[in-house]
């Protein structure tokens, strides 16, 4: 038997521009999917990063707007706040919300802002050439880190999982992956969490999604998804860290 996989109402028909092996595309679709599962299309309100993820707009049939450098969580703080039904999330990657973003993502959580944070950690900025990000692991090479990420020069990578769940206004963090069938299922799970997380009003929610760039990684697809489950899962653990009932 022939199996179509049908496009979700929420995503355009359009090519996306991501590298190929990239796993943004993949999480493109799962959060559609979300969306018109849910039946919330008509009321969602996307906010773009600077990044990988900038030309989101272009990709999913929604209201969606672009955000300053690290800003999303702000944007969706102000969006929120005057729309309090409309289901409201920003798309980010690890320089975005960690590094530039920072204050922006942990204010958002401790105030307990009732938004949803789609958060991918790719440990490495991707859209600018490959620099190190704060989720860059120990040892990784990086244009900024030739000789590889030494602790004692620039620290350690950053588990923000982890770190927002410690804040009460969160209400639900978890950290997923895409690097194969199973756990691209389990992130899709966790995503429909955060939502309904949102649309019940308990509060923040964040899911963290591991994924790759084999471009800057200087691998193929298949090894770069290997890597996903060798290197970054050890240091970054799946699993939920915070569920507010």
């Amino acid at each position: 038997m022939k199996v179509v996989a049908k496009r979700p109402e929420s995503l355009y028909y359009k090519k996306f521009h991501y590298c190929p092996g990239c796993t943004h595309g993949i999480i493109h679709r799962i959060i559609a999917e979300c969306i018109d599962e849910m039946e919330l299309r008509e009321k969602t309100i996307g906010v773009c990063p600077v990044g990988c993820g900038v030309l989101a707009y272009e990709y999913f049939n929604c209201d969606m707007l672009e955000a300053a450098h690290g800003r999303a969580p702000a944007i969706a703080t102000g969006i929120k706040r005057m729309l309090q039904d409309n289901f409201v999330f920003t798309y980010q990657g690890d320089g975005d919300l960690a590094s530039i973003g920072m204050a922006e993502i942990v204010h958002a959580s401790a105030r307990g802002e009732n938004i949803t944070v789609i958060f991918i950690n790719n440990t490495i900025y991707g859209m600018t050439g490959g620099q190190m990000a704060p989720t860059t692991l120990i040892g990784q090479v990086t244009t900024t880190s030739p000789y590889g990420r030494r602790p004692e020069l620039t620290g350690y990578p950053i588990r923000m999982a982890e770190l927002l769940a410690t804040n009460e206004g969160s209400a639900y963090i978890c950290r997923t992956s895409v690097h194969n069938p199973a756990h691209v299922l389990k992130t899709k799970k966790a995503i429909k969490k955060a939502i309904q997380t949102q649309m019940e009003k308990k509060g923040f929610s964040m899911v963290e999604i591991l994924s790759t760039c084999p471009t800057n990684w200087g691998m193929n697809p298949i090894e770069a998804l290997e890597r996903v489950e060798r290197e970054m899962i050890p240091y970054f653990p799946l699993g939920e860290f915070k569920v507010k009932e």
